[in-house]
């Protein structure tokens, strides 16, 4: 009798693997790019681990070729079926090899410490993408402290008594627009387009035209207002200028700086989400803003150079 192969049973070459990749790459990307993407890439990852892994612990019972019996010395061999058995198993033998008991507790072991580690990361990873994360609408106090035609640099924060929720904000006020005469102001982000340092205004502040800041306490906390009149907003950062509409006038910023909507409600002036804008046209209320979703700094909203970067994490 041939002897006993003890040694595990090694699957053949298998797609399940990359397929597996595959499917851990697309969820990675659906993390920076949409919740759906993120879950369509854990159901292929999950489907071919589930697929890998069953063949990994597939068992191939060991197969034993019986020599063929002797032939008695008074004749032909008996019939299987006929007489005592030629071999009969033993108690003491296994029925199962002690190799593949090993193999399967390793896999099932180490999935149990891969999930125990994996599970709680996916989910501080995907969970923010499912709970709302949007900003609150910020209160900038009451419609007086916005005298028409001019600049007031507005601090602010954005969740109140979290100070790395500060932000700033050029806010002019452009006086009724007809034909309503509805209430108009061009709130420009301090952010630059190229890598988001803060902008600050060219020219000179309240304190030097002598005028006074403003400090206005609003449900989000206590908000600084101070006069401006500038001629244009600079980076120090990295050379990046614009124009008082925001636009882009040399460095190397990409496109305009971003802006605030805005609304009134019971007389005083409401934040609400930033938007990227391309260009602007023409001057205060009777400005034609290209107005586009946000993105990043440096990004390009529009022309060629917006096939780039097709994708944004998504913003509340």
């Amino acid at each position: 009798m041939p002897p006993n192969d003890d040694h595990p049973h090694v699957p053949g070459p298998s797609l399940w693997p990359v397929g597996f990749a595959v499917g851990v790459v697309v969820l990675m990307i659906g993390l920076i790019v949409s919740w759906w993407i993120a879950a369509l890439g854990a159901v292929v990852a999950l489907v071919f681990a589930f697929l890998w892994v069953r063949d990994l612990t597939a068992g191939t019972p060991l197969v034993h070729t019986p020599e063929a019996p002797p032939e008695s010395p008074t004749g032909p061999a008996l019939p299987a079926n006929v007489g005592e058995a030629g071999m009969p198993l033993s108690l003491s033998e296994e029925r199962f090899p002690r190799s593949k008991f090993l193999e399967a507790s390793t896999l099932g072991l180490g999935a149990l410490i891969g999930g125990l580690v994996a599970v709680p990361a996916l989910g501080f990873t995907i969970g923010p993408a499912f709970v709302k994360q949007g900003r609150k609408d910020v209160n900038l106090g009451p419609l007086d402290n916005y005298p028409e035609g001019q600049y007031i640099v507005a601090t602010f924060e954005e969740h109140r008594g979290q100070s790395v929720s500060r932000r700033t904000a050029f806010v002019r006020n452009n006086g009724p627009v007809p034909p309503k005469n509805a209430p108009s102001f061009t709130i420009i982000s301090n952010r630059c387009a190229h890598l988001g340092c803060p902008v600050q205004a060219n020219g000179p502040s309240g304190v030097i035209l002598g005028e006074k800041n403003v400090t206005e306490h609003t449900t989000n906390g206590s908000i600084l207002l101070r006069p401006v009149v500038p001629a244009g907003f600079g980076c120090p950062c990295h050379g990046g200028q614009y124009d008082t509409e925001g636009n882009r006038t040399a460095g190397p910023p990409v496109r305009a700086l971003d802006r605030y909507g805005f609304d009134i409600v019971n007389g005083h002036l409401v934040l609400l989400s930033t938007f990227s804008v391309s260009h602007v046209v023409g001057t205060g209320g009777q400005a034609k803003i290209y107005k586009y979703k946000l993105a990043g700094p440096g990004e390009h909203v529009d022309g060629p150079e917006q096939w780039f970067y097709p994708l944004n994490p998504p913003h509340h």
